[in-house]
Formats: C-alpha cells, sequence, structure tokens
C-alpha cells in the first residue's frame, strides 16, 4: 500500500507532508522528522485518517500546538495528525463557549473577555489548543479545565463520535476519560458567568505579568516539566537539590523556575531526556520523592 497515496486521496496532497521535523511544530523545538505530517481540515478527514491508520497498523500521534511534547531526536515512525488552524473555531452563545479542539486556549480567554464571560481567566496564557487541554485536564493559577467544562465531543478508536458530560469525562490531574481511552478531542462546550470585563481583563494582566516575570518565555520549553508531587511544590525540591541552572548538552534547568527544563539553543531530545533523569535521580537521592514528568514522549530517542 502507497500510504502517501491514501492519505492524499482524503485530504488535499498539500496538507500531506513526508519527513517533515518535528522541531517546526513543538514548543521545545526539538525533535526528528515525521514520516507524515498531515492537517485535516474537518471532522471527518480526521475519522478516516485514524481509521485508515488503524487498518493499516500504523502507529499515529494527535498533535495540537505541541507545546507537551519532546519528539525523540531520530523522529517519529508513523502519522502524526495535527488537530489545529484548520479545526479552531470559536462561537459564544450566552454564557456558553463552543469550540473546535485546535482552538488556542489564549484565543478561547480573548472570546470570553469580549463578552465579560469570567471563569477562564485562568487558561489564557497556557499555550496549548483546547484538545489538548480536555485531555490531560490543564491547569493553572487555581484553576482546571474541569472547573468550566460542560462536555466535549470525542472520536473513538473505531471511529465513533461521541458527547461526553464533564461526569463522563472522568478528569483528574493531568487526566482524563480522553487520555486513558485514546480518544480523540474534536470540540467541546465551556459553561462560564456573566461578569465585569474590566475585573476580567485585569485579571487576565496580572496571571501574564506573573507568567513573564516567573517563567522562562523566552526559551523553548514544554512548560512545567513536572507534576506536582503530593505535598511538595516540584520546583522547590529541584531548587533545593541544587539543580537551579544545571546543564546538560544544551538543555538547561532554567535559573528562573527551576520547575521547567528548557532548550538554550541547540538542545537535543537526548539532552533534555539525560537532565530530566538526572533530576529525578537528584530529588529522589535527597528527598525520596520521585519526580513524574508531565511532559509527553513520543518517536524514537
Amino acid at each position: 500500500m502507497d500510504l502517501y497515496k491514501e492519505l492524499c486521496s482524503i485530504l488535499e496532497s498539500e496538507n500531506v507532508l513526508r519527513e517533515e521535523p518535528m522541531s517546526k511544530h513543538t514548543t521545545f523545538r526539538i525533535g526528528g522528522p515525521a514520516d507524515y505530517f498531515v492537517t485535516p481540515q474537518n471532522e471527518e478527514q480526521v475519522r478516516d485518517i485514524i481509521l485508515l491508520c488503524q487498518k493499516e497498523e500504523i502507529p499515529y500521534y494527535i498533535l495540537g500546538n505541541g507545546s507537551n511534547l519532546l519528539v525523540g531526536d531520530k523522529g517519529y515512525r508513523g502519522v502524526v495528525i495535527q488537530i489545529y488552524k484548520k479545526m479552531n473555531q470559536i462561537r459564544v452563545e450566552g454564557t456558553k463557549v463552543y469550540a473546535g479542539a485546535g482552538a488556542l486556549l489564549s484565543k478561547i480567554a480573548a472570546a470570553a473577555l469580549a463578552e465579560s464571560l469570567t471563569g477562564f481567566e485562568f487558561a489564557s496564557g497556557i499555550p496549548g489548543t483546547l484538545g489538548g487541554a480536555v485531555m490531560m485536564n490543564a491547569g493553572a493559577y487555581g484553576g482546571e479545565m474541569k472547573q468550566v467544562l460542560e462536555s466535549a465531543r470525542v472520536l473513538t478508536s473505531e471511529g465513533e463520535v461521541l458527547t461526553l458530560t464533564l461526569d463522563e469525562l472522568n478528569m483528574g490531574y493531568r487526566t482524563s476519560v480522553v487520555a486513558k481511552k485514546g480518544y480523540t478531542v474534536l470540540g467541546a462546550v465551556i459553561a462560564l458567568e456573566k461578569g465585569n470585563e474590566t475585573e476580567i481583563r485585569a485579571c487576565m494582566e496580572d496571571l501574564k505579568n506573573r507568567r513573564v516575570t516567573k517563567q522562562p518565555l523566552e526559551y523553548g520549553s514544554a512548560g512545567s516539566t513536572f507534576k506536582r508531587p503530593e505535598g511538595y511544590f516540584a520546583g522547590k525540591l529541584i531548587q533545593d537539590s541544587g539543580l537551579q541552572g544545571f546543564s546538560i548538552g544544551g538543555a538547561q534547568v532554567s535559573e528562573k523556575h527551576c520547575g521547567f527544563v528548557i532548550n538554550k539553543g541547540n538542545a537535543t531530545a537526548a539532552d533534555v531526556t539525560a537532565l530530566i533523569e538526572h533530576v529525578q535521580n537528584t530529588v529522589e537521592e535527597k528527598f525520596g520523592v520521585r519526580l513524574e514528568t508531565e511532559v509527553k514522549r513520543i518517536g524514537e530517542f
């Protein structure tokens, strides 16, 4: 089977790339080539691509903005399906926001602000898309997606479209039924409340300033590298282990915020992996706490 031809029969050929460097599609700016990189324009194309990959037993990975991802230096053997700019519709009706999986959280927050809707301020600076945020129950500054989600439309691996309520999404700390069952998010309904536009804007500005002053936004990274261990803060454990600014190759524990591993310039996935393991081992040795990564890893390392 000629997979390229099959993919082009589902998509326009310009939306099917071969040997595409994943460093162009992750906020870490790291990653070797994906065999195939496709950008579906609608839900039917997403379903048809997934069903094709399953039929031919070809690995596939659903990508949004690539903001929580480390791709191996040797790349990804299979099909990367990016649900992003072509499926990013946002519509506000009353106090509800209807958005496609490819919509950036920052754009949803801006749409909510324009309608004086409050509740989504916490997500205004998270660099990911709605699909990824639903899958991992993304959160920041005391807020998380499960506080504002009403429902989500998902695609099962069998190609069935389901609408799941908040309870059915079974959202926990950085997880959901979407992650556990390998569903693909197509869109979601976010339920907010009427608020004061000036206060909402002020809150978003405050969170933005806190991010700029406390996070290493000037460097490539995948955001917060480690999950928060119960009873601790990952960044403080790392700092107290004397690892602030510690580097391996082009990867460094940020001097600004120890919870971030950053790409100082030419970091490889191998550099990042080695640094993460060194941090985990050092923290465990000093404090008896094994840090878990929040960043997803795909591809060949």
